[in-house]
């Protein structure tokens, strides 16, 4: 059996979770008045890239069946 899309929500759901955390410490940066154009950035296409593996897996569980 093929778990192909198995392995892409795993990580598209790892992704999108470490994606909210790098924002959180984006957000605590802006709080205390320190750089964090880069980290939120980052935890924006972290997030995104998790939003994308999440929408493959469906996409490949849809058409097995």
């Amino acid at each position: 059996m093929n778990y192909r899309w198995y392995f892409f929500s795993i990580i598209g759901l790892l992704l999108i979770g470490l994606g909210l955390c790098v924002f959180g410490e984006a957000l605590i940066q802006k709080i205390n008045r320190e750089s964090y154009f880069m980290l939120g950035t980052l935890s924006l296409v972290i997030f995104n890239t998790g939003i994308c593996f999440v929408g493959e897996a469906i996409f490949i569980r849809r058409q097995k069946t």
